[in-house]
Parts: C-alpha cells; sequence; structure tokens
C-alpha cells in the first residue's frame, strides 16, 4: 500500500510537472509510474483527471493563444473518438496497454529528440486536422492521452511553441473532460479511484506550476529537449516492464 501510495503520488509530480512545462503529456509521463501499482481501468480515469486540473490550472494564461479556427477541426473529430476508446478500455490487457503506450512514447519522443525533423506542410488541410482530432480523441477515451497525436502533428505543421499550446492545451481540456463523463457512464468512478485522486490532485497542482515556471524561462530548443528526454525514459522504463 506505501509503494502504491508512494508511485501514485510521484507519477502526479512529475506528469503534472510535464504538463506544466509543456500544456500535456500528463497521461503518458503518469502511467509510466501509475501502471506499475494500479491496472488501465484506474489508471486512465485517474489521468483524465488530473489532466483537466492542471490543464486549468494553465489555461487562462494562454487564452491569448487560442486560434479557434484551427481548433475546431480538432474537437470536432476528438468527440466523435472518446466514446471508442472509452468501450476499448475494459477489453485491453494490462501489459499490452503499458506496452503500446511506451511504444507510442519511444517512437514519438526517440525521432523528435534524435532525428529533429523539420516540417511545414498544410497537407490534408482541416480534413486532415479532424482525423488527427479523431485518433486523439480515441487515445483520450482509452487513456487519457489525447494531448500526443497532436503535438506530433504540430511539428509536422511546424508550428510554434505559442501556437502549438494554444491549440492543443484547449482541445485537451475539451476531449478530456468529454472522457471523464464517459467514463462515469461506464461506471469507473469508484470509491479507489476517489482515495487515488485524493492522493495525486495535491501533487498533481505543485507539478503543474513548477513545470509552468521552467517553461517561462526555456528558450525553444530547451524546452523540446527536456520535454522529449523525459517522455523517452517514460516509455522506455514501460516498455521495459511490460
Amino acid at each position: 500500500m506505501t509503494l502504491e501510495i508512494l508511485f501514485v503520488a510521484l507519477g502526479a509530480f512529475v506528469g503534472g510537472f510535464v504538463n506544466g512545462l509543456t500544456g500535456f503529456g500528463l497521461a503518458l509521463t503518469a502511467h509510466a509510474f501509475w501502471l506499475h501499482v494500479i491496472g488501465p481501468t484506474l489508471a486512465a480515469p485517474l489521468a483524465t483527471v488530473c489532466a483537466v486540473m492542471s490543464q486549468l490550472q494553465t489555461l487562462p494564461r494562454i487564452w491569448h493563444d487560442l486560434n479557434v479556427r484551427q481548433l475546431i477541426p480538432f474537437i470536432a473529430g476528438g468527440l466523435a473518438g472518446v466514446p471508442l476508446g472509452t468501450g476499448l478500455l475494459t477489453r485491453i490487457d494490462p501489459q499490452t496497454f503499458k506496452a503500446v503506450m511506451g511504444l507510442v512514447l519511444v517512437c514519438y519522443s526517440g525521432t523528435m529528440l534524435f532525428l529533429k525533423p523539420a516540417f511545414r506542410s498544410t497537407w490534408g488541410g482541416r480534413a486532415a486536422d479532424g482525423v488527427v482530432g479523431l485518433a486523439s480523441g480515441f487515445l483520450g477515451g482509452l487513456g487519457g492521452i489525447s494531448g500526443v497525436l497532436p503535438a506530433v502533428w504540430a511539428a509536422f505543421r511546424g508550428w510554434t511553441k505559442v501556437e502549438s499550446r494554444g491549440v492543443f492545451q484547449a482541445f485537451n481540456v475539451t476531449i478530456l473532460t468529454t472522457a471523464l463523463i464517459s467514463f462515469a457512464v461506464a461506471g469507473f468512478f469508484t470509491v479507489k479511484l476517489g482515495w487515488l485522486i485524493l492522493i495525486s490532485a495535491p501533487a498533481t497542482l505543485i507539478g503543474v506550476n513548477a513545470g509552468w515556471q521552467v517553461y517561462r524561462r526555456l528558450s525553444d530548443r530547451s524546452y523540446h529537449t527536456v520535454v522529449l528526454t523525459l517522455l523517452l525514459f517514460a516509455g522506455a522504463t514501460l516498455l521495459a516492464t511490460s
């Protein structure tokens, strides 16, 4: 029990830090800790609750960066994808879930960190944005990880740090709030989850504020390097233990 509390609190803090730093990534990072001690049906809604808290903590600070026109296709697709992901959550094996999360993290962060691809593409237009939103909504309903695909897509589009955060942070708030409703309807909110939320909420908020302070001081290059290194480590840990 002590080990469970430690892993849950540590995952919440590190995930909150990454979220405060980048505007996404809480679930991906926290899962690297949580999936060692709790199953997906607890980890997914817990990550979603913490992610919504962390997003709401920093969202007012980036209101001026929001581009509603860019945001609409992502949200339209994402809202359709959430219930699909939630429906699969009760059917997926915990070890498979860990392996998939780890693979996503390693592939994304490894590619962006070591190959440093430079894109500036408008391929697919708003329709492609909507497809990315659909897939991201699915991942949000599956594990509260709606932010990683928009982050990859933002790099493909060649958006700046400010443009990227303005789009996918607002997207995450919308999709993860929808995912919370979906989890509640599916019956995932239990007494056990309530205790885990009480443990993780303070750690999440402390981590978010620490991450935001670092975000304000980092250059664009340092910002990307720090985040990708953290996500690569988290993914490698999940793969090694799945």
